[in-house]
């Protein structure tokens, strides 16, 4: 099992930076891909990204491609998500997640994860 801490959230304006940081409790944290996803008030939880266990391979919504980057340190136990160009509808909590090896569901959906942090506010004025 795996326990999971987001921070770094806050309150940026449009055009700025941010970058969000998850911790993993545990030592098999390298055996997890993981995945971020956010969610705004009154809406479904939404697939931001995902970096394969060793880091190699990303994906991510067409809606944050070419703006956001994850990237994943396994000795620190720790998963990030860049975030540039932010605009007020990047607005949202946003949750890190951890997947087993054995489910075999899409990292795009949030079924394909075990594991959930308790996620951080990103709150972007315009």
């Amino acid at each position: 099992q795996v326990q999971l801490v987001e921070s770094g959230g806050g309150l940026v304006q449009a055009g700025g930076s941010l970058r969000l940081s998850c911790a993993a409790s545990g030592r098999t944290f390298s055996m997890y891909t993981m995945g971020w996803f956010r969610q705004a008030p009154g809406k479904e939880r939404e697939f931001v990204g995902f970096i394969s266990r060793s880091g190699s391979t990303t994906y991510y919504a067409d809606s944050v491609k070419g703006r956001f980057t994850i990237s994943r340190d396994n000795t620190k136990n720790t998963v990030y998500l860049q975030m540039s160009s932010l605009k007020p509808e990047d607005t949202a909590v946003y949750y890190c997640a951890a997947s087993n090896l054995n489910n075999g569901n899409p990292y795009y959906t949030p079924v394909g994860y075990d594991y959930w942090g308790q996620g951080t506010q990103v709150t972007v004025s315009s």
